[in-house]
């Protein structure tokens, strides 16, 4: 084959990969749109939350079952989250049978899913498939935030009730100077209506002098989000775009594909556990709070 021939074949084949690409936006947004229509007449009143839960951590195995004075993390989350009052049922998607035992030991109801999920959405996306009621929202709990807020819970499942444009609402917070260079704690920006613009794990925004500004009020992003949940179902289909693969955050894709992202502004603090030493800090603050 000549040279020419080889570089035909190759444009060729990125003019029908694009195509493709773009047919799966089409398709979807279309689905969506004429979805959106009628779900927003019902102001998304049905809301489910979902705890996805994964052993395969890869910075930190087994991290749903680690104790936490006494009683395992995705128990504490889930006991935190059932407090929310918006949330008509609230389940655990996991892949995992030593999860799925623990949660069904303590009440939880529990959805088996696929180890093929390759993040929270894509196994809340799984578990609203098998769940026998219909919702209209979907909120997804991170199963790390063993002292979330049930009013952060509440508080995005409103912005979503209340933004008909938007598919996708989450919290961010104040950040705080000691976070500002760490990867784990994902940073956000928004626009002057509250959506959201970019979310990186650097800091954001960046000033000439590549330091971080001690006036400027960053923002945190808080790990829970809340999804329409026809926008759910379409979610898998929408191809992986680069700034989502580059951040690893899954909440780019949603960006980078067009659509629209609500924020709300919380006071409450992050205490997520990422790596093994966040559980000390955890159960440091819980005996401060009198919390068992």
């Amino acid at each position: 084959m000549s040279p020419s021939s080889t570089t035909s074949s190759t444009t060729g084949s990125w003019f029908v990969q694009g195509l493709l690409a773009g047919a799966a936006i089409v398709a979807a947004a279309g689905a969506y749109a004429v979805i959106s229509t009628r779900r927003t007449a019902k102001y998304r009143s049905r809301v489910v939350g979902i705890i996805p839960a994964r052993f395969a951590s890869s910075r930190f195995q087994g991290k749903p079952l680690i104790p936490i004075l006494g009683k395992t993390m995705i128990q504490r989350t889930w006991e935190r989250a059932k407090l929310a009052t918006t949330l008509d049922d609230l389940v655990v998607a996991t892949d995992d049978e030593r999860i799925a035992e623990i949660c069904l030991g303590f009440g939880a109801d529990v959805i088996m899913t696929s180890e093929s999920c390759q993040n929270g959405t894509e196994r809340c996306n799984e578990a609203i498939q098998k769940l026998r009621k219909k919702f209209d929202i979907v909120v997804n709990i991170q199963g790390d935030e063993p002292l979330i807020e049930p009013e952060i819970i509440d508080g995005v499942v409103k912005a979503l009730q209340a933004a008909p444009d938007a598919v996708f609402s989450t919290a961010v917070t104040s950040l705080k100077p000691e976070d500002a260079s760490d990867p784990n704690r994902v940073k956000c920006v928004v626009d002057t209506h509250g959506y959201a613009i970019y979310f990186s794990r650097g800091l954001i925004p960046c000033n000439k002098s590549g330091k971080a500004n001690p006036n400027f009020p960053y923002l945190l992003h808080l790990g829970i989000q809340s999804y329409d949940t026809q926008f759910l179902k379409i979610y898998p289909d929408l191809p992986p775009t680069t700034l989502q693969l580059e951040e690893d955050l899954e909440q780019l894709k949603v960006l980078e594909n067009g659509y629209k992202m609500k924020v709300i502004k919380v006071d409450h603090d992050s205490h997520g556990v990422d790596i093994p030493e966040d559980v000390k800090k955890i159960e440091l603050l819980m005996r401060e709070r009198n919390l068992s």
